[in-house]
């Protein structure tokens, strides 16, 4: 075995790596939220997990109600990002979105 430095190698003979990333990343900051729902574009993303569809349309009923013009958006899986196009159509025609999840 190699080491570290670590302490604790020397107590274990194990060497124990951490597997987070090493880059950082950049700090964006927050945008402010919609004062309103009246008359606010939402899209509501819908990751493709089972049962995820029937928490969307609660979603869109009670967002509905308090004015929010709701547009819907899925992914075609949820082990992999948005595909960019639905990204770019959500950024384009959106003025906020909730990605929502359901197991």
């Amino acid at each position: 075995m190699t080491s570290t430095g670590n302490g604790a190698e020397a107590a274990t003979g194990f060497v124990v790596l951490d597997p987070t990333g090493e880059r950082s990343l950049p700090i964006r900051e927050r945008l402010p939220r919609p004062k309103t729902l009246e008359g606010l574009d939402l899209a509501l993303l819908d990751i493709s997990k089972a049962r995820g569809d029937i928490f969307i349309d609660r979603l869109a009923e009670l967002f509905g109600e308090r004015g929010a013009r709701v547009k819907r958006f899925s992914k075609p899986t949820f082990t992999k990002p948005a595909p960019p196009d639905v990204r770019r159509q959500i950024a384009e025609e959106c003025a906020a979105v909730v990605e929502a999840l359901a197991d």
